[in-house]
């Protein structure tokens, strides 16, 4: 009898090692060598050291609260691991699954997620309040291809001196530039002023 449960230990910690090694390198990201450091660690197998825990099977069936050291053996049955997935618990619940198998699935899905994200740029356009109308068109063309990138767009209008005596210049500049990128974009707040300089900030157009 001794005999079978090492051999079943001995058996279960090479096929670990084996699966540890494996889901590892499918976790190597291009360019990049990295293990899935991002997920968050749980105690599996021999780091658990509570007497009795509430155990889920691995088709996600209630066993109900057992020993830990049954639960292990129940691990160590299927070649797969004890993972405790609610340490708060009392008794804490421990999992039978494939740990390496799990971490592989969540850092699948972590990165599928960090692909959906879009990182929005703010970027800015400054003007003066005397702008030439050639020059306003200019800026109005380079905006409108950033709003084309899905970036946000900061327009402000610098004052200098006695022109802040005129800060209505300023805003009258502003709404005709809105209404010349109007096709791309939409105004996310009115203009208001900062310091010395009148900004507006402006958002690609919802489709």
């Amino acid at each position: 009898m001794e005999c079978s449960v090492v051999q079943k230990v001995l058996y279960y910690c090479f096929c670990r090692v084996i699966r540890r090694v494996f889901y590892t390198r499918l976790c190597v990201i291009p360019n990049k060598i990295r293990r899935c450091s991002n997920i968050k660690e749980l105690q599996i197998n021999e780091e658990i050291r509570d007497k009795e825990v509430r155990l889920i099977d691995v088709d996600g069936s209630q066993i109900g609260v057992v020993p830990t050291r049954k639960a292990l053996s129940l691990a160590y049955e299927r070649k797969l691991d004890l993972v405790k997935v609610a340490p708060n618990a009392k008794p804490p619940v421990c999992r039978i699954m494939d740990y390496g198998k799990y971490k592989y699935e969540l850092a699948k899905k972590e990165k599928e997620a960090k692909k959906k994200q879009k990182v929005i740029n703010v970027k800015e356009v400054r003007m003066t309040p005397s702008i030439e109308a050639h020059d306003l068109n200019v800026k109005a063309k380079k905006t409108i291809d950033f709003l084309k990138d899905g970036d946000r767009v900061k327009v402000s209008v610098r004052f200098r001196g006695r022109e802040l005596g005129h800060t209505e210049t300023g805003k009258e500049v502003l709404m005709k530039f809105a209404q010349l990128i109007s096709e791309y974009g939409t105004i996310e707040k009115e203009p208001r002023m900062e310091g010395r300089n009148m900004v507006m900030f402006l958002v690609p157009k919802k489709d």
